[in-house]
């Protein structure tokens, strides 16, 4: 077995024990497909208040800015799928996602343990992890080291998995076994996360307006939500799973065996009332440690407001 085999073998094996649900890796070359497909989307406003898409853009398309002399991408997929959703009865819904603990601290620590086995396995090793923190194009590097491929609603979609899971790289500069991509779109004819988006916010195949996606709206948007979205937005006040929970690959989704995504203590027991009356010494209390902190008390508040002036 070769150098490359015996090191491929070892990070899968590692990323297995580590909870990871899959680990593919892609050779590190330039992404121009990728970064003109992103320049279109940004050339549309498709990218909405999110001005932070617009920088770094050769950094999103080239590793080795990223990390000198990249030859590798290992990507890692991590499971979120909760085993209950909040129960669509309730007066308002927050993002699967979100149920639990943040999965950037999550990821990273099991990203550094790996990164320090690798380092003293090679010392010499130059690598470096992201966690949907900076300029990496996560998608295009899954479907590159054969993890899956984009949907129609522009998300990873795995036959294994589903879209239920978190992206994580470590680019590195030494060269490994890569596996080969999909080589295809397994969506077919299939529409049903077009159809199902309240807003309308698939506008081509493959392709988010974030301007009407209700996760940008409730999430990254510091503004004040238009008033054409009033009766669209069903019961969503931080983020939005309709496109996954319609999306059929979804079936083969499992539940995740996390302890750190377990939903937070009352989560699907606040009532009505408690949302709407929580104040920010309450917000900063029960969400002290939880991805629901990017809105912020006011845009959670905010959005709260919003589906109240539907009603």
């Amino acid at each position: 077995m070769s150098q490359e085999e015996q090191l491929t073998a070892f990070i899968k094996n590692e990323a297995a024990m580590l909870g990871f649900a899959a680990c593919g890796i892609a050779p590190a070359h330039r992404l121009d497909k990728d970064k003109a497909h992103l320049d279109n989307w940004l050339q549309k406003d498709y990218q909405a208040g999110m001005d932070y898409m617009q920088k770094h853009r050769d950094l999103r398309a080239n590793p080795d800015l990223l990390v000198e002399n990249a030859k590798s991408v290992i990507v890692f997929l991590y499971n979120y799928c909760p085993s209950e959703m909040m129960d669509p009865g309730s007066q308002y819904l927050i993002s699967s996602y979100a149920y639990g603990g943040d999965y950037h601290d999550v990821i990273r620590k099991k990203l550094n343990i790996l990164t320090a086995k690798l380092k003293e396995k090679l010392p010499g090793i130059s690598l470096r992890g992201f966690v949907d923190s900076a300029p990496v194009l996560e998608r295009a590097w899954a479907t590159r080291a054969g993890l899956g491929w984009i949907g129609k609603n522009s998300m990873l979609i795995s036959k294994r998995n589903g879209s239920y899971f978190f992206i994580s790289e470590l680019i590195t500069d030494i060269e490994l076994e890569y596996d080969q991509p999909m080589g295809g779109n397994y969506c077919g004819d299939c529409t049903c996360c077009i159809d199902a988006c309240p807003t309308a916010a698939i506008t081509d195949l493959y392709t988010v307006d974030a301007n009407k996606c209700i996760s940008y709206l409730t999430i990254e948007n510091k503004g004040e939500i238009p008033d054409s979205f009033k009766g669209k937005y069903e019961k969503w006040i931080f983020g939005c799973d309709i496109c996954q929970q319609v999306c059929p690959w979804n079936r083969f989704s499992t539940p995740h065996t996390e302890p750190a995504f377990k939903p937070l203590p009352g989560l699907f027991g606040f009532s009505k009332a408690e949302w709407e009356n929580m104040d920010n010494v309450q917000y900063n209390s029960a969400f002290k440690k939880s991805p629901i902190k990017r809105a912020k008390f006011a845009g959670l508040k905010r959005n709260i407001e919003f589906l109240k002036g539907s009603e």
